[in-house]
Formats: structure tokens, sequence, C-alpha cells
């Protein structure tokens, strides 16, 4: 990954928490300017984790454990994710048992 320095205008009080040379705090400060633009679509989960240089499930696990959630579905839709899920897969076991007495 190639890196590039910009320079920012931050508050003087924030200076000791950004200045870390910590390769994983770097990684964490990086992970979150590219958040925002996660949550409004402009970039994917996949496309952010690109940019760090990580996978996309260590970036998700990462969101996570700063308190990001990956999924933005309230608790009902998933549950009907869940329900259709299981429908499809029903389904599917139904149609092979079907197709193996036919045989």
């Amino acid at each position: 990954m190639e890196l590039r320095k910009i320079e920012i205008t931050i508050p003087e009080a924030m200076v000791p928490f950004i200045l870390v040379a910590d390769d994983e705090v770097q990684l964490r400060q990086n992970a979150m300017l590219l958040y925002p633009y996660i949550q409004d679509g402009t970039i994917s989960h996949g496309k952010a984790a690109e940019i760090l240089g990580i996978h996309k499930l260590d970036l998700i696990v990462l969101y996570g454990k700063l308190g990001m959630i990956y999924f933005q579905e309230s608790e009902e839709e998933l549950e009907e994710d869940i329900r259709a899920i299981r429908n499809i897969r029903r389904n599917e076991v139904y149609g092979l048992v079907t197709d193996c007495l036919k045989l």
C-alpha cells in the first residue's frame, strides 16, 4: 500500500491522540476516516479494505470492535431475511427430495 502525507487542521487538544506511531492505531485512524464514505455508499467495505491494504473481514471486525456494526438492518429486517433464507432452503430440500422420488 502506498502512503502519502497530507496536512490537516485539527484542534490542538487532538494532537497527542493523532501523532501516534503505532501501526495498529494508524490503521484504526485511517479506517475511521473512511467510515463516513462507507456509510453514505460512496465506497464499499471491500473497497475501504483494499485502500487500507487489509482483508474485508478484518475491516468488518475492526469496525465491530469500535461499535460500528456491519449490518445496517433492524432486528425485524434481519429476522425477515432469516425466514426468507429458511424458506429457500426448505424449498431446495423439497425439490431434491421430489427429484429423488422421481428416480
